[in-house]
């Protein structure tokens, strides 16, 4: 049987051991409950994240952008997204970076999950936003060329899920999380609740 653990470890030492201009590198110094004594090292981005939005047109079909990815050395086809600047809200970050990647803004912007990539070392927040009443709304973004807007349709996940250029993790969870929230409100007021 295995023993459930109460309480976290303790932080006993930060240091960062290499910085550039986004991300900066800590190595930490951590003592367990068992006095089992560990070096972690971590990535550290943003303190408060970034964000993801999925934008739902009426007919059903949510808007993505192909945008280059250095990490890939390639165009991948994804959600727009983006940091959080400064002390802005999770939900206009979500329009602001909605209006600056796709031309549209939304109505309505709900916050539908916090997750993190990889939490055993980086500790970044990426923030699901689903964006409803869409109407055209354009911002200047940072992007270095115009992005591609790609219209999907929410019942096609499962094969924009497969395809060759959408690798990432956050935009195939977001996808199927979002479609499963979707399908809970639409089975809700079919059912008269």
């Amino acid at each position: 049987m295995t023993k459930k653990i109460s309480k976290n470890p303790v932080i006993t030492a930060c240091k960062v051991v290499a910085q550039s201009r986004l991300f900066r590198i800590e190595q930490l110094d951590i003592t367990f409950s068992n006095g089992q004594e560990v070096v972690y090292e971590r990535l550290k981005g943003s303190a408060r994240g970034g964000v993801l939005v999925v934008a739902i047109q009426d007919d059903g079909t949510f808007l993505m952008v192909r945008e280059y990815g250095a990490g890939v050395e390639g165009y991948e086809l994804m959600f727009p997204k983006g940091r959080i600047e400064h002390e802005e809200p999770i939900e206009e970050a979500a329009n602001r970076e909605l209006q600056e990647e796709t031309g549209f803004a939304a109505r309505k912007l709900t916050l539908v999950k916090s997750m993190t990539l990889a939490p055993g070392y980086m500790g970044h927040l990426t923030h699901v936003v689903l964006a409803e009443d869409l109407y055209p709304a354009t911002l200047e973004g940072d992007e270095p060329e115009p992005l591609e807007v790609v219209p999907w349709k929410l019942d096609k996940i499962d094969e924009l899920s497969m395809l060759g250029d959408v690798t990432e993790a956050r935009t195939i969870a977001a996808a199927y999380i979002v479609k499963s929230l979707l399908d809970k409100r639409h089975a809700g007021k079919s059912s008269g609740k």
